[in-house]
Parts: C-alpha cells; sequence; structure tokens
C-alpha cells in the first residue's frame, strides 16, 4: 500500500449494467477505457465472460469452467474510450436479459526482457496501472521453474492466473489464504478449501517486482500461453483481506477504510461457492443490505432478493448478516476482494457517509 488515497474509485473500477438485444452495439458509462471487463448474464444460465486488452477483443475466457481461451466474434468487439461494444452473442448481449459488467482499468502498456532486465527468468508483457495497483500481465510457460515480471510497483496480494491453452483450473493466489500462503492455493472455477498446492507459487511469496512458478499446468507448461490478473491494496480504493464468521445474523465486521462497491470472497477453511456482490445489483432488505449475489465458479443466474448470504455496505466496510456457512460460519476463515466506492476519508480530510 505505497500510494496516497484514491479519492474516486470509479476512475478505476467501476461496474455498469445493461439490457441485452441481441443487436451489435457499445455499452458506454463506464467512465474510462476498461482493461479487463467481465460480464455476467444474469437472467439466464450462461458463462462468466472476462475479456482484456492484452489477449484482444473476441477473446474469452469463463471463470466457472476449466475451458483454454475461445474466440468468438459475437461477443467484446471492441475497447471502447469509455466502455466497450458487443456483438450479438447470447451470454453478452441476450434478447430482454438483464446483465452485469465489472470493468477495470490498467491502460499502461509494458514489455520485459528477463535476460535483458535481469528482472525475473521469463519474458512477459502487458498492461498496468501502478496508481490503481493493477497488472494484466501475460507469459509463454517455459516449462522450468521460474520467476515473471508483474509490473505492479508493489507486492500482490491477490492474483488469478489462467492456462489459455489449455483446460487447466483457475489458481488464485492469496496472501491470507493460511498462515503460509504462498504454499496454499485456490481455484476461482471450483469449491473447494484453500488446498496445499506447490503448483501454484513453487512455495515461494511473490516480491514487488516479480512472482513464482514450478513447470506446472497453472503458470509454466511449456510452450502454453497464460494470463494473469494482479493486485495489490491502495487506500481507499482496495483491500484484499480475510475475516472469521461469527454465524450470527449480528455478523462480523470487515474494516476497509472505504464504503464498498465489489467484494468477492470465499470460505478457505471449507468447501463452499464463491460469492460476488455489488452496489448496483443490489435489492435492499435494510438500508445498507445487499441480497442478491451471483457465483463466479458457476454459470447460474443471480438470485435475488435472498437472506442467505445477506451483507451490507457500509461507510468504512462491509458487514455479515447471514448465518450460511459459505458467508459467515461459526469459527471459519474467509478471504475478500474489495474494491470502493467512496473512500472513508478523501486525502483532504473529508469524510464520506453510508447510504
Amino acid at each position: 500500500m505505497a500510494y496516497t488515497t484514491i479519492d474516486k474509485p470509479t476512475d478505476y473500477f467501476n461496474t455498469v449494467l445493461y439490457s441485452g438485444n441481441e443487436t451489435a452495439r457499445s455499452i458506454t458509462g463506464v467512465g474510462f477505457q476498461p482493461d479487463w471487463v467481465w460480464i455476467k448474464d444474469r437472467s439466464q444460465a450462461y458463462n462468466h465472460h472476462l475479456f482484456d486488452s492484452v489477449r484482444g477483443a473476441t477473446k474469452r475466457l469463463k471463470s466457472d469452467v476449466t475451458d483454454a481461451e475461445s474466440t468468438n466474434a459475437q461477443t467484446l468487439t471492441a475497447f471502447g474510450s469509455d466502455g466497450f461494444s458487443l456483438g450479438t452473442d447470447n451470454a453478452t448481449n441476450g434478447n430482454g436479459s438483464n446483465v452485469v459488467s465489472w470493468n477495470w482499468l490498467a491502460g499502461t502498456s509494458f514489455s520485459n526482457d528477463a535476460s535483458a532486465t535481469s528482472v525475473g527468468t521469463i519474458d512477459s508483457s502487458g498492461s498496468t496501472n501502478q496508481t490503481a495497483g493493477f497488472s494484466i500481465v501475460s507469459w509463454t510457460g517455459t516449462g522450468s521453474a521460474g520467476t515473471v515480471a508483474h509490473n505492479l510497483g508493489s507486492v500482490p496480494e491477490w492474483y488469478i492466473i489462467k492456462n489459455r491453452s489449455d483446460a487447466n483450473n483457475w489458481a488464485i493466489y492469496h496472501h491470507k489464504s493460511n498462515s503460509n500462503s504462498e504454499q496454499y492455493a485456490l481455484y476461482l472455477d471450483g469449491t473447494s478449501a484453500a488446498t496445499d498446492d506447490s503448483g501454484l507459487a513453487n512455495d515461494t511469496a511473490p516480491t514487488s517486482t516479480v512472482f513464482s512458478l514450478t513447470n506446472g499446468n497453472y503458470g509454466n507448461q511449456s510452450s502454453y500461453n497464460y494470463i494473469g490478473y494482479f493486485f495489490s491494496e491502495v487506500k481507499g480504493y482496495s483491500k484484499f483481506g480475510s475475516y472469521t464468521g461469527n454465524g450470527s445474523t449480528d455478523g462480523t465486521f470487515v474494516y476497509t477504510g472505504f464504503k464498498p462497491a465489489f467484494v468477492i470472497r470465499k470460505v478457505t477453511s471449507a468447501t463452499s461457492d464463491w460469492l460476488m456482490q455489488d452496489n448496483k445489483r443490489s435489492e435492499s432488505g435494510g438500508f445498507n443490505q445487499i441480497r442478491n449475489y451471483l457465483f463466479p465458479n458457476s454459470n447460474q443466474a443471480e438470485v435475488s432478493n435472498q437472506d442467505y448470504f445477506n451483507i451490507d455496505f457500509l461507510s468504512n466496510g462491509f458487514k455479515m448478516r447471514s448465518t450460511d456457512g459459505g458467508a459467515n460460519g461459526s469459527g471459519q476463515t474467509y478471504i475478500y476482494m474489495a474494491f470502493a466506492e467512496n473512500p472513508f476519508v478523501t486525502s483532504t480530510g473529508i469524510p464520506t457517509t453510508a447510504r
């Protein structure tokens, strides 16, 4: 967290809702040209579709399955200055469907020749935004353990890796997944608890310049192409931490230092789904309560107006309002990834308030 407070989080992350019409069109209102776009049809059981500017438009990955990258010319067709363009594909623009898109800004291209810079041992390239603590990193596997430059300029607390060339799990490193986090992996497409798996990070924590790989399928099979999404915490904008559930509707409070706009969470001590909730899809069960949710590991349509995984979005964090083991089981450990709507206190000392 080497950066000053971000006063306007929507300059770097924004959730945009739209209604599908199965007609080629542009989606605007993002507020910037996004580099990572995650789309889910809320009305139908279609896969989550993930696109980024490094791999290029029309190239999709699906978070709820292990599939390799595929190209579909009727999905996301271009990244625009205020959003993105779509074709006629049902999963991203189905007629009459309610759709959500989560959008992140990277924006500065980089390329690292490891032999020339002596940063890492495997060449990488991508797009980064050090102010917002976000990098998209592309590399080709070598088949031998090595290190890769991520270009964040700070230590990543959370990253996601996907094999683009073959069907393999979405492997996740989170710095709070276990007391020895570098030894444990989570899988975005699955439900398992944190698993002791040296195949992800070679049992080595990332540094401010590189992350580590073994020779395995997750990140370094010879000649296979990989993509990774890397995050470090930025005050007032992002937080990647953990909490312990208490099994009560007067649940655990998690301090983030900002009012959340988007939270992904997962129990690490037990088997359960991942949960995604945001401030745009909410059907409120109370003043701050968010009751709509999606599962990044499932193509299931949005579950709305339900109490199973209730959460309050507050001015300085979030609070659990359910007793379900997937969100707030007594004594269970959870990790989360949160992005801000507003900082609790801006860089000029002005406080914000909950809604």
